[in-house]
């Protein structure tokens, strides 16, 4: 069985969630850092004041006692007296750094404790939104490969119907009416099939497993074979459809099938927004290493503020048109840039 490559929205997510436990990390071991500089800042200069005080005192006691009777022997029993309580002093001061730095460490260990378990919890529940996420997708693709396979027998059925009444009433004098109806049903049958092609290649792209068998091809050859695939479309609408400079050759390496799919998706988004009587430019060139199509129409265009959004999926540029799913140029983006390209639109 093979697993599903992870999706870009869940890697960009984990790099995410990386740098933020990162920052809050850094953050943490600098705020403790801070706070512990501090402390000891506040009890340095509070032992100094402590001493300066005491060593006041001390003066004030001396001055006091070299004026008294007995002053030497005093004096030498004072000393003795100061080294004691100096001492103890001392004493007292490292017990209260070892306190301090004993509850340092165990506040430290609590939190190298609670900060992952935290943290694993999280992850723990992550990855059952994931594994949900996932399980839900695949009833999705199990289902929409159901619907898909039975659509397409349905749609088989539809077309190889219409072709046999069209040979059956060929002669009959109603056999340019049947003709043309016949006609009509086929093209919304390839419509539907094209439909139904374009959410099962979004939901292979979801799952990571948009398929590219790449081969070495002529890339003109495959533009020429587009272009006789939908010339009788534009003529319909009396639109000519011209391949520019058609007889060069282009030589590449790329998955014939996809990239077929992806002028056709051109094409017809041009058609459908071109008026009668204008020109659609089919073009493919070599730029330095790379080979570059275009497909240019004498549409309307694209708002300034609309054309970095046509290659989203949904998308439609005309609102009031709701012909097909608005996938076709979101699917060709992921198909060109699955071949390593670029793909982008100009008005």
């Amino acid at each position: 069985m093979e697993t599903p490559k992870p999706s870009i929205e869940r890697e960009q997510t984990d790099d995410s969630l990386r740098d933020e436990r990162e920052k809050t990390d850094q953050a943490i071991a600098e705020g403790r850092d801070l706070v512990q500089e501090s402390a000891d800042e506040v009890l340095r200069l509070a032992r100094l004041d402590a001493d300066a005080v005491l060593a006041e005192a001390r003066e004030k006691a001396d001055r006091l006692l070299e004026q008294s009777e007995g002053a030497l022997s005093a004096t030498a029993a004072v000393a003795i007296e100061r080294k004691l309580e100096d001492a103890s002093v001392r004493s007292d001061r490292e017990a209260a750094d070892q306190t301090l730095a004993l509850e340092r460490v165990e506040t430290a260990r609590i939190l190298a404790r609670l900060l992952p378990a935290e943290r694993d919890e999280t992850d723990q529940h992550l990855h059952a939104e994931r594994v949900q996420s996932d399980s839900a997708l695949a009833n999705r693709d199990d289902f929409l490969g159901v619907v898909t396979h039975d659509l397409r027998d349905l749609l088989g059925g539809i077309v190889m119907a219409a072709s046999v009444i069209g040979k059956v009433v060929g002669d009959s004098g109603h056999a340019a009416r049947v003709g043309a109806e016949l006609s009509r049903i086929q093209r919304h049958a390839a419509r539907a099939n094209r439909l139904i092609a374009d959410l099962v290649d979004v939901a292979s792209i979801d799952a990571g497993r948009l398929s590219m068998l790449t081969a070495p091809g002529d890339l003109q050859a495959v533009l020429c074979e587009a272009g006789d695939e939908f010339r009788p479309s534009a003529t319909v609408k009396k639109i000519e459809l011209i391949v520019e400079d058609g007889r060069a050759t282009l030589p590449a390496e790329f998955d014939h099938a996809r990239l077929l799919q992806v002028f056709g998706n051109l094409i017809a988004n041009a058609i459908k927004f071109s008026p009668g009587g204008t020109q659609i430019a089919l073009r493919a060139e070599r730029a330095n290493d790379h080979v570059r199509c275009s497909v240019r129409d004498q549409g309307k265009g694209i708002p300034a503020g609309e054309i970095e959004h046509v290659f989203e999926r949904f998308v439609q540029v005309d609102e009031n048109d709701r012909r097909g799913l608005g996938l076709g140029l979101f699917i060709a983006k992921q198909i060109v840039e699955g071949h390593s390209g670029r793909i982008w639109a100009e008005s």
